[in-house]
């Protein structure tokens, strides 16, 4: 897939609407209002439609509601921002149907994690529109947890800034530079064999997920080796990895499943990154910019070199 060339959405700022949408799983409705009432306090307007709270089986509510509720507000002039109010599971039921033309035609900030991951490579990969892996608004936002810097630097049009790396291991020492990229790992997975597949040749790769065995985060890693996904990655910057653990114990550690895995790649690997499932503090990670990442002895560095959204 040859790369579209980069789109860059409007800058949010105070007053702003942000429009709310549930592609996959429902919500709990008490953590909904507590995210609306939290973004009021940061000086932004929440905007939904009242068929966000329609349910069917574990999704929030059909397919086709689930699509028009993102097409609809992303075609409106006065809506800045599109954030998922939670993951789950259904995403990958919208994208055979979204009409990818329209991200490129009305571009916005679209922010999520978790199942929201096959939302927002596709629409990065499809139109080149830069979109946002971070807080979600039933659970950071609901509850104030999430990391403010990521948030202010990512959608205040920053010319360049330092990710925050506190307590972040480095696995394998190195430097390098390339387009940030990733998401879920169990995401980024399920896209291998579909017209979806992730594109992440010369990319700094992402990767993060929750409730993983080590065996099973070691497959999914092979699975992308073997799929040639792994090949033409500048580096690797994993999550928190949280709950990510035999259930009985075990005597080793994630960190030293993943170095093995990844022992021939001669590139910087990082461990620790709090963007997506985490257990407080979620970094708002843009998804296509240019970044540099650096590991050694003194600690890890992880800076955007770009402007993720226009000032206008």
């Amino acid at each position: 897939m040859t790369s579209p060339r980069t789109i860059k959405p409007p800058a949010l700022r105070p007053g702003d609407k942000i429009g709310l949408v549930a592609p996959a799983s429902d919500f709990n409705r008490e953590a909904f209002t507590a995210g609306c009432d939290g973004l009021r306090r940061m000086g932004y307007e929440p905007v939904y439609f009242d068929s966000i709270f329609e349910r069917d089986l574990y999704f929030a509510g059909s397919a086709g509601r689930r699509l028009r509720e993102l097409e609809d507000l992303l075609l409106r002039d006065d809506v800045t921002a599109i954030i998922g109010v939670r993951g789950g599971y259904g995403s990958n039921y919208l994208l055979t149907s979204l009409d990818f033309k329209k991200f490129s035609a009305h571009p916005k900030i679209i922010l999520g994690c978790s199942d929201l991951t096959s939302l927002l490579t596709s629409i990065l990969d499809r139109t080149g529109l830069i979109t946002f892996h971070g807080p979600m608004l039933a659970k950071d936002i609901s509850a104030g947890t999430f990391e403010a810097s990521s948030w202010e630097h990512a959608f205040g049009g920053a010319a360049s800034w330092s990710i925050p790396t506190d307590g972040v291991e480095v696995l394998q020492p190195g430097g390098t530079q390339g387009k940030l990229y990733g998401g879920c790992l169990s995401l980024l997975v399920a896209s291998l064999g579909t017209p979806f597949e992730v594109q992440t040749e010369g990319k700094i790769l992402f990767l993060e997920d929750i409730g993983e065995k080590p065996y099973q985060v070691d497959r999914m890693l092979m699975q992308l080796r073997l799929a040639g996904k792994l090949q033409g990655v500048r580096g690797f910057v994993f999550g928190e990895m949280l709950d990510c653990v035999q259930p009985r114990g075990q005597n080793y550690t994630l960190q030293q499943v993943i170095a093995r895995v990844l022992a021939d790649c001669k590139v910087p690997i990082v461990y620790g990154l709090k963007s997506g499932h985490v257990s407080g503090g979620n970094i708002t990670l843009p998804m296509g910019v240019e970044a540099e990442l650096a590991a050694d002895a003194s600690g890890v560095e992880l800076k955007i070199l770009e402007a993720a959204t226009n000032k206008g």
